[in-house]
């Protein structure tokens, strides 16, 4: 697996995965935060458009990836960052409305441990899942980091809407 950094308003990314597909996202720092593994080769070239799909995220004159990507997921967890993917940029879904956009209304707390195990934030864009009573929730990279993403789309998109 190769790696890279990017530099981003939130902190470093760490960037991984093969020549042909991103599979990881990580943050610096937060609960999730992640490094490269001691096997990983560092490689900055594999990650060239990932990083200039970013920068221009959050210049905000990006609203989606047009990336090759792997996240490892089956079954539900790939069902949940299916869903995930179908957020409009500038929006929100509760955990609840997840899981009923995949068909498992009772699985609330099933979508949030999902959505915490996206190797691909931002790319698979999990900070725009939030509490039912529009609180933010946890976020591998932090509540403020959360809460910027959030703000920045808002900027960029005109609205804010959940549901």
């Amino acid at each position: 697996m190769y790696y890279t950094f990017v530099s981003s308003p939130i902190g470093q990314l760490l960037l991984a995965g093969s020549r042909s597909a991103l599979k990881v996202v990580g943050f610096a720092s937060g609960s999730k935060a992640r490094s490269a593994e001691p096997d990983w080769e560092r490689n900055d070239e594999p990650f060239m458009r990932v990083a200039r799909q970013l920068g221009e995220y959050f210049d905000g004159k990006r609203r989606g990836f047009d990336l090759p990507v792997e996240s490892g997921a089956s079954g539900f967890q790939a069902d949940v960052l299916d869903a995930l993917s179908r957020i409009p940029y500038g929006e929100t879904r509760s955990y609840g409305q997840v899981a009923s956009d995949i068909g498992r209304p009772k699985a609330v707390r099933a979508v949030g441990a999902a959505n915490g195990r996206n190797p691909l934030p931002i790319v698979i864009p999990c900070h725009r899942v939030i509490g039912h009573d529009g609180d933010l929730t946890g976020f591998g990279g932090g509540l403020a980091a959360k809460r910027y993403l959030l703000d920045l789309e808002r900027r960029y998109s005109g609205m804010f809407k959940t549901g």
